[in-house]
């Protein structure tokens, strides 16, 4: 790939797919964790629905991070090293690169080879940029490779993708951020709003069905990679606004009785019964500052989008 690039594959030797099957299919409530939505397929299929109308974020975090670029690196200096948990594409980070100039940058995301040409791609884009792409599952470590330079860190962690943690579970991974970027280093964050709730009803049910694929192949991953007896046409996808929890929760609704066979485990699900793939916690700025601050994080600057829409915020090592 040429030295301007190198990569680095931690094998996740976290929950396999199948071990998590087995655990959330047995439970009363049954559920997968979100991070199985991510192999190629359905990275590319989260990267189309960033490009339907109905789902703002995308949109309106660009066009914040364009307008701010310069204002963003008048704070936080050039000469960093960028991390970004959960890369995917990397198209936001292009959006800071020249106003950053950053001394290397380490894309993280547990779809190996999304994430190779992804950064190919970015170094075919940016040839002064070293990249140090790192296949990792980022809920669990952070790991920086060894090839990165030393320097003062910036982590940078777009898209609301902190919303998928549980209010506990995102105060542990803020906690994690904080710890791997030091007291000198920042944080780069973008936060989804609580809302009218039909604008977010909308962004979950894209007219396209883009989001439901993106759900429904899960179903496909798990029979393709664990040999489960399951026919994802026998599921539907379902989303909506939980109050209560001020979340999105995202559901594989079963159309009909069924049993799913795995490894000699049965499963049985009612019609109507559902499989809870993922939530999206959205925060108003004040719930949002006193989580950084439980994890030992402290505001540098903070912006909102008009209509509240989205939040940006620019946190710092205590």
């Amino acid at each position: 790939m040429g030295k301007r690039i190198t990569f680095h594959d931690h094998k996740p030797k976290t929950l396999s797919l199948q071990q998590a099957v087995i655990e959330g299919f047995s439970k009363e409530r049954k559920s997968i964790p979100p991070k199985f939505f991510y192999d190629e397929r359905g990275s590319a299929l989260f990267a189309a629905i960033c490009d339907q109308p109905e789902y703002y974020p995308p949109d309106v975090e660009q066009a914040m991070l364009t307008r701010l670029a310069q204002e963003i690196a008048d704070l936080t200096g050039t000469g960093r090293v960028i991390f970004e948990p959960g890369a995917g594409s990397t198209a936001k980070i292009r959006l800071l690169l020249e106003a950053l100039r950053p001394l290397a940058y380490v894309p993280m995301d547990i779809s190996c080879e999304f994430l190779k040409q992804a950064a190919a791609d970015l170094v075919d884009e940016f040839p002064w940029l070293p990249v140090h792409a790192t296949c990792v599952d980022f809920t669990h470590s952070l790991p920086i490779p060894e090839t990165a330079p030393p320097g003062r860190r910036l982590a940078f962690f777009p898209g609301s993708s902190i919303g998928n943690f549980s209010p506990q579970a995102a105060c542990e991974f803020l906690t994690l951020v904080h710890q791997q970027i030091g007291p000198d280093g920042l944080l780069l964050i973008g936060v989804d709003t609580k809302k009218d709730p039909d604008i977010l009803h909308a962004a979950y049910n894209d007219a396209a069905g883009v989001t439901a694929a993106f759900n429904l192949n899960l179903l496909h991953r798990i029979r393709n990679e664990t040999d489960v007896e399951c026919n994802p046409e026998n599921f539907d996808h379902q989303a909506f606004y939980n109050p209560e929890q001020g979340r999105i929760e995202m559901h594989l609704v079963s159309r009909c009785r069924q049993t799913l066979r795995l490894n000699g485990y049965r499963f049985e699900l009612a019609e109507g019964e559902t499989v809870h793939t993922e939530n999206s916690y959205k925060y108003t700025p004040q719930e949002f500052l006193a989580q950084a601050s439980r994890a030992g994080l402290r505001e540098v600057r903070h912006w909102v989008a008009e209509q509240d829409l989205f939040a940006l915020y620019l946190l710092a090592g205590a």
